[in-house]
């Protein structure tokens, strides 16, 4: 069968010429939004995934394979569990992208709230702990000692990231954007001290791999990782952090609001006593995020608008309307914090 991205006789030959047997068969792997991932397995069984860019609409800056395969390279065999590297292709004439193949991690990704279900109690209240410790340790990590100083500028990470998203959701075609351009324009005046170290960018549980017993197996989705101010990281998972009885929405879907789970209190305190951070600016990190996640939003659903990505059952029409609502909430929070 084919599949969007997949030139099946020559990545199957690129894939034999580093030792993997064939015949290969290919699977989508359901619920990337952004970059593809395909499940690999081989004439004895060996499962891999492949990840690269989507089949079009890439952006400037955005769907950098290198860098993703940079980051996780590095990471592996640290205190932050990563896929184990496998190869790197950076010759596009062989599936018209650049691509990377890594280990298949089989665990449970908690995705949304039916995914909490297979697990405890205990173990969604393990998962929550363990989430916020992986990302201690990932932000504890020094740049220049796991070889990644010069991966990424090492100032002005806020301001720029402002100007990337500012950009790159104009470029999309995205429409109404008024909105976003305000809570931009009041994030930009404000922007507080920084310090630097590793960002993934997207961390949250749908983006980690869990055993049964909620212990993290791997972080995956490294498309976004640079250098810059950690607690942007901490940012998003608190905005994304949904507690039962929640009036605030989050910003993504997610399991935690399902019985077990540890509070969003309950994880700060966490990666507080685990980095010593100084968490006084966290606020204006969680509105960041929630104005980040529009932009993001609205680029992938300008997208798939497009047919520039694979058909996974994503549903454009039904984030419209979220996706202006958190617009709004987005400018409630700067409103919130003073920085009108």
């Amino acid at each position: 069968m084919e599949l969007p991205g997949i030139e099946l006789s020559s990545v199957s030959r690129w894939l034999a010429e580093r030792g993997v047997p064939t015949p290969v068969e290919f699977s989508l792997v359901s619920g990337g939004r952004s970059n593809l991932t395909y499940r690999v397995s081989d004439a004895d069984g060996v499962v891999r995934a492949l990840r690269r860019p989507p089949t079009g609409g890439v952006l400037s800056t955005a769907h950098d394979m290198s860098r993703e395969w940079r980051f996780l390279s590095a990471l592996h065999g640290t205190g932050v569990p990563v896929p184990e590297p496998f190869a790197y292709c950076e010759d596009t004439d062989v599936t018209g992208a650049s691509f990377y193949v890594m280990d298949f991690v089989d665990g449970t990704v908690l995705a949304d709230r039916a995914s909490a279900a297979p697990l405890s109690r205990a173990a969604r209240h393990r998962a929550g702990t363990a989430t916020v410790e992986c990302m201690a340790a990932l932000h504890n990590l020094a740049p220049d000692e796991v070889g990644l100083g010069d991966a990424a500028r090492r100032d002005g990470y806020l301001r720029r990231q402002l100007q990337r998203w500012q950009k790159q959701v104009h470029a999309s075609g995205a429409p109404d954007l008024a909105l976003l351009d305000q809570v931009h324009d009041a994030l930009l005046a404000h922007v507080p001290e920084q310090v630097t170290g590793i960002v993934h960018g997207d961390f949250r549980p749908g983006n980690l791999s869990y055993d049964r017993d909620g212990e993290v197996l791997a972080v995956l989705d490294w498309e976004l990782a640079t250098l810059g101010e950690p607690l942007a990281d901490l940012g998003w998972l608190i905005a994304t952090w949904e507690e039962p009885g929640d009036d605030l929405p989050a910003v993504t879907p997610g399991p935690t609001a399902e019985d077990g789970f540890p509070t969003r209190d309950d994880l700060v305190a966490r990666y507080a006593e685990l980095t010593s951070r100084d968490l006084t600016n966290l606020p204006f990190y969680v509105a960041f995020q929630r104005w980040r996640s529009c932009c993001i939003t609205a680029g992938v659903r300008a997208r798939y608008q497009a047919g520039h990505m694979a058909d996974d059952g994503y549903d454009a029409e039904a984030r419209a309307d979220t996706e202006q609502r958190q617009a709004h909430l987005a400018w409630q929070a700067v409103k919130d914090l003073g920085l009108t």
